[in-house]
């Protein structure tokens, strides 16, 4: 079989959205809300993206449990980011925060519940009142399963609104016209196979992260870069993507997370000889430091040889002492992973942890409306019809290090206001913009290069050498040598990446084949983040 373009199907809308998580669905819904046709594309169904992983909480300062203000919140930002945040991003976050929140309860979240019926906040890593004085609590929270309900809060509120999902399907290659406005993407219908061209006035990247370009990761298995992908072979710059953060607390051996909100509910970290080393390290915030300056505390007691285990490769958080009830309550999710990824009672005793890649500071450059812009060496010029929003963007406000919670709050504010900006932006467009006759072109030759191949490198096996490589020579602990020699493996990875083979070339789900067309957005993540980090 081969695709020929007089079998490409077309389509047109006023928007189209790629990536069906927090951010993709809460702009969605902006869009909808408004009268505005959108196709929402998703790899998988709204409710399975990877925000429902996101556990502890929405940041806010909505002051229900201690005194707080958005001035805190920006500083704690500004902060924990290393002082590298566009400052004035942050601050258009932080003063939106209560706002989002607030709408969101009134979409219907399932937010826990102090006993006046207020939001129920937890306090989390690196939020402080009085500006570093002392920790506050900001993380609204549903249980440990706030992006669970956060998203299906979000798809109730689009159903209800009529957005058009477009489930199983794949993005390919964004469409550039010869002014170098974006008028659309190609995408690949899992279902059947068939190649579609998506013509808009308006195209949002929302495709998450590109964590699976590590080995241990936090990230599911969809979170391949897809975005970042499309934006570099149209020729749009990347931003900051040498910026990764390791979550501190990932499942020994598995990866898998567990919340900073354990943290925030009091569980704390623990060295091979019972020392509750985070004292010793940050004496005023001890175990909810940030994320980063812990991860390098846990990865420092390893390397000195006071880790736990008969390999002493990991440490202990032990939450055994806030109470069987406790956990329930707040943490239930804790429980059930640590019995089936570590096989471990966490009401008993404590669970194996060590610092696990988690989340992207990086991505598309943006504006605080989502438009991606480029730099000319003098100003930022504007993508015409082309926003990102969520962990695919880099609107700045994480610097160099995400606080935990803000990444919700992230999704929330920018999706809303990318989607106000988009409703502008189509009402005032006009007709579609004509494309071009070579639209899906790229696509095509992507695609029979996998057809026509007899034989090569599996795609599996190339990812497993990307994956390998990046956990090797870009983790919590950098050196120069070490940087150097990963940006030679990944340059010589990626001359194989035309190698690829598909054995199985049917046509109706055929997931082997969106798997090879996943490391081409694998290879252009690893490289940008290599040769970042080691320039």
């Amino acid at each position: 079989m081969s695709y020929t373009k007089d079998k490409v199907v077309t389509r047109k809308f006023d928007v189209v959205i790629v990536g069906a998580g927090g951010s993709g669905m809460r702009a969605s819904l902006e869009l909808s809300r408004a009268g505005l046709s959108v196709a929402c594309l998703s790899k998988v169904f709204p409710t399975r993206s990877h925000t429902v992983a996101a556990q502890g909480g929405v940041s806010a300062s909505l002051g229900n449990m201690s005194e707080d203000n958005w001035h805190y919140h920006f500083y704690d930002t500004i902060k924990g980011g290393d002082w590298l945040s566009d400052q004035d991003a942050v601050e258009f976050m932080c003063r939106e925060a209560p706002n989002v929140v607030i709408e969101l309860e009134h979409f219907g979240m399932p937010f826990d519940r102090n006993p006046d019926g207020s939001i129920y906040q937890r306090p989390f890593g690196g939020h402080t009142a009085n500006y570093g004085e002392k920790p506050v609590q900001r993380a609204c929270a549903a249980a440990d399963r706030t992006g669970h309900a956060m998203l299906h809060t979000l798809y109730q509120q689009n159903v209800k609104s009529k957005t058009n999902f477009f489930v199983e399907w794949m993005a390919l290659d964004l469409i550039r016209n010869t002014q170098g406005d974006v008028v659309g993407v190609t995408a690949l219908e899992l279902e059947t196979g068939d190649l579609y061209e998506l013509h808009a006035k308006a195209v949002l990247l929302a495709t998450g992260g590109a964590g699976r370009i590590f080995a241990a990761s936090t990230n599911a298995f969809i979170n391949t870069g897809d975005g970042l992908g499309m934006a570099a072979r149209a020729g749009i710059p990347l931003q900051d993507l040498e910026f990764w953060q390791f979550h501190p607390t990932g499942v020994a051996g598995a990866g898998v997370l567990l919340t900073e909100g354990c943290r925030g509910e009091g569980a704390i970290l623990l060295n091979s000889n019972g020392e509750r080393f985070m004292e010793r390290y940050a004496p005023t915030l001890k175990d909810l430091a940030p994320r980063d300056f812990v991860s390098r505390s846990m990865d420092q007691e390893i390397k000195e040889g006071r880790g736990c285990g008969p390999n002493k490769d990991y440490i202990l958080m032990k939450l055994d002492h806030l109470g069987a009830d406790t956990i329930r309550k707040r943490l239930p999710s804790v429980e059930e992973i640590g019995h089936n990824f570590a096989n471990v009672d966490v009401t008993k005793e404590p669970i194996p942890v060590v610092p696990t890649i988690h989340y992207q500071m990086g991505g598309i450059p943006t504006n605080i409306h989502g438009q991606v812009v480029t730099w000319d060496g003098e100003k930022n010029n504007v993508v015409g019809g082309l926003y990102a929003v969520g962990e695919c963007a880099a609107v700045s406000v994480h610097g160099a290090n995400r606080l935990g919670t803000n990444s919700l709050l992230d999704l929330l504010v920018f999706g809303k206001s990318a989607g106000k900006h988009i409703v502008q932006f189509v009402r005032a467009f006009g007709e579609h913009h004509a494309v071009p006759a070579d639209a899906s072109d790229r696509t095509l030759a992507r695609l029979n290069q996998l057809e026509q191949s007899t034989d090569g490198i599996y795609a599996q096996d190339l990812a497993g050498e990307i994956r390998q490589t990046m956990q090797t020579h870009a983790g919590v602990f950098r050196t120069q040598k070490g940087m150097d020699e990963g940006v030679v493996k990944i340059a010589a990875i990626r001359a194989k990446v035309g190698q690829v083979t598909l054995k199985d070339k049917s046509k109706v789900w055929n997931t082997a084949r969106m798997e090879a067309l996943e490391v081409d957005n694998l290879i252009e993540v690893a490289q940008a983040t290599m040769v970042s980090a080691a320039a």
